[in-house]
């Protein structure tokens, strides 16, 4: 039998790429519901080549437009819009997976609905464990939900992993998760001051968004990824390490109690680690190429210099704070980027709002969603006031 997909966010680079897979294997998907935020014709023009039977705009105005485009094409997908439409696409009975790759703290809800429909659950949205943190775990086992990691990193560790997760504790020293160190790798720190948008946004090895550019350029993207290790495979954080290697081939790795050290390697292609979770426990063709490793140049590893990446740091003074402090850290880096996109913050001022917010706000530990979307309005604020502040 198909799966049927739910593609949170099918007009970003994920998105994309999962129908870009979905579509080599029509025998194995069937494309079921699509989201996106503004992108009315690349949206339209998803409907029409795969068909669904809901797609919902992120606005009731884009909604109307999209509705008014289905009609003049003689489509027939249902159009829906809003947080509750993107909540009910991703738990409805006939659905069986969900690629969660909405960017940013606003594919948490939609993470939740279908953790707590048992649906096997693609991970994209790094955001929505970090916010989320242990409510979004409870709902995944109280759900019965299947939590497949779609983060390059992320994957490489589960595919690193001994396939029995109770026997992690015992067997793992230690995650290592590696990074490409960005646009600014060797640059002077110094100089960060005068980057651009599209300076950071040009990755030397990656094709993204560009919130996730601008987070890889300051290395906020391995901050938050190192939250989201800790709660995905349970290790304390002290047993999460981060390694520059600049090549983006090796995506990370394990190291066992016995010194030895497992990981996974391939072009830097997201198909790859998208194919893996919608095929597990099997695999199927991706569409990348594969290392050609008699080309292959050498493969090397540096660390983090916290001069140049003080943002990395945080993650780790985050997750020793009180629950609900991830939550603040993700949600200054949004208002924080948001901000150096639109011309109205510095590059090197985003940490300058992230660490400001995370010291002047430490929450209340958090109960449920309502206290989680308390908590990132309340960061937003904060952070928002500490952005006019930096003019």
């Amino acid at each position: 039998m198909r799966q049927r997909l739910t593609v949170l966010g099918s007009t970003g680079s994920i998105g994309k790429n999962t129908l870009d897979v979905a579509a080599r294997h029509p025998e194995r998907f069937e494309v079921y519901a699509l989201s996106a935020s503004t992108q009315v014709e690349l949206l339209l023009a998803q409907c029409a080549q795969f068909k669904p039977r809901y797609a919902v705009m992120a606005s009731p105005a884009h909604a109307a437009q999209l509705r008014q485009r289905m009609a003049a094409e003689g489509l027939a997908t249902e159009v829906l819009s809003g947080p509750a439409a993107l909540s009910e696409v991703s738990s409805l009975p006939e659905v069986d997976a969900v690629m969660a790759a909405i960017v940013g703290a606003a594919g948490l809800e939609p993470c939740l609905a279908a953790a707590r429909a048992g649906k096997k659950l693609l991970l994209a949205n790094k955001e929505a464990l970090v916010v989320g943190g242990e409510l979004f775990m409870q709902a995944v086992r109280q759900g019965g939900a299947t939590l497949l990691p779609i983060d390059s990193e992320h994957s490489a560790i589960f595919q690193s992993l001994p396939e029995d997760a109770s026997t992690w504790d015992l067997r793992v020293e230690k995650i290592i998760l590696t990074a490409s160190g960005g646009p600014f790798r060797s640059r002077d720190p110094l100089t960060l001051a005068k980057v651009t948008p599209d300076e950071a946004c040009a990755h030397p090895n990656w094709v993204m968004g560009r919130k996730i550019s601008v987070d890889s350029a300051t290395m906020m993207n391995k901050a938050l990824e190192v939250i989201e290790a800790r709660y995905l495979f349970g290790l304390p954080p002290e047993r999460i390490e981060v390694v520059i290697h600049p090549q983006s081939v090796l995506h990370s790795m394990v190291q066992y109690r016995d010194r030895s050290v497992v990981a996974q390697l391939g072009t830097p292609d997201m198909r790859v680690p998208i194919a893996y979770g919608l095929s597990w426990p099997q695999r199927i063709e991706s569409g990348a190429e594969a290392l050609d490793f008699a080309r292959l140049s050498a493969l090397t590893f540096e660390p983090a210099d916290p001069a140049r990446f003080p943002g990395l740091f945080l993650a780790w003074e985050a997750l020793k704070a009180v629950p609900g402090t991830t939550a603040v850290l993700n949600a200054a880096n949004e208002i924080a980027v948001a901000a150096f996109l639109d011309g109205r913050l510095r590059f090197d001022q985003i940490h300058q709002v992230n660490r400001a917010t995370l010291e002047h706000y430490q929450p209340a530990a958090p109960h449920g969603l309502d206290d989680l979307l308390a908590i990132d309005a309340r960061a937003r604020a904060l952070a928002a006031e500490r952005v006019a502040r930096c003019h």
